[in-house]
């Protein structure tokens, strides 16, 4: 009898914890899969690519520096006029790619496309770079030195062309984050309220607000002299910074005027 109370009794009690365990790992869940928690961590990730992958593409455009200064002088005497002017050429190519890469960082992460210019500059000066840097070695013969000068201009190449796709990437991420938890919410999961109802019409009570709610919202605040960037759809409607480049590509397509990137 003992046993048998025994069992009866702790049963319900290891079944009670084991809904509390149950509950707590749905609320971390549900936290650690939150569209903002999401765009927290895809910043940090993002803001560690863009250190080390700056980091790479600075240093190799200073280890062309050298080669590309001795290219330029083409024998000049040390110290003259042209041995001093030689130095500049390299830093005029580096300062135009560094203005292209770091224009392409903020339109890659509101996911705005580049023109065929960018995209043409950005290959003149890095096949300019590698030119420079490697025709010594071209014209000695030297196969060693021509991987050895081809190595960092090849890096530098790929690393730029590389960061754009990755930040694209990134900002798809928290997209597609925000997507699965308006899935979630919108079928059987419960998850926190984005904002309070009271104060934002329009708003959803029992859950997360859909694309739609979002997109609703910003076509009813829209007036003819407003310009739809996203930014203004943030500001509207208090979506997500990765959901407001969709919502005002779409609301443009409804109007038909074009979207204007963030400053």
């Amino acid at each position: 009898m003992t046993i048998e109370t025994r069992k009866v009794t702790t049963v319900p009690g290891r079944a009670r914890r084991l809904a509390e365990d149950a509950a707590e790992a749905a609320g971390v869940r549900r936290w650690q899969t939150h569209p903002d928690v999401v765009a927290l961590r895809v910043e940090r990730v993002r803001a560690q690519v863009d250190r080390l992958c700056w980091t790479g593409i600075v240093l190799g455009l200073a280890f062309t520096t050298a080669n590309v200064q001795w290219f330029a002088a083409a024998g000049a005497a040390f110290g003259s006029l042209p041995w001093l002017t030689a130095w500049l050429l390299d830093p005029t190519v580096c300062l135009v790619l560094l203005a292209i890469l770091r224009a392409e960082q903020v339109t890659a992460r509101y996911q705005v496309r580049t023109g065929a210019w960018v995209r043409a500059a950005k290959w003149l000066t890095l096949a300019a770079t590698y030119v420079m840097n490697t025709w010594s070695s071209w014209a000695a013969g030297s196969p060693a030195g021509v991987v050895l000068h081809s190595v960092p201009p090849l890096v530098v190449f790929v690393a730029a062309e590389a960061v754009t796709d990755l930040r694209d990437k990134l900002t798809s991420a928290v997209t597609v984050a925000f997507m699965n938890a308006t899935e979630r919410a919108g079928v059987h999961e419960p998850v926190v309220p984005v904002h309070d109802s009271a104060t934002q019409p329009g708003h959803r009570a029992a859950g997360r607000k859909l694309f739609a709610d979002y997109l609703t919202d910003a076509r009813n605040a829209w007036t003819p002299e407003v310009t739809i960037t996203p930014a203004w759809v943030r500001e509207t409607t208090g979506c997500s910074r990765g959901l407001s480049s969709r919502l005002a590509s779409a609301l443009t397509a409804e109007i038909g005027e074009g979207v204007q990137a963030d400053d």
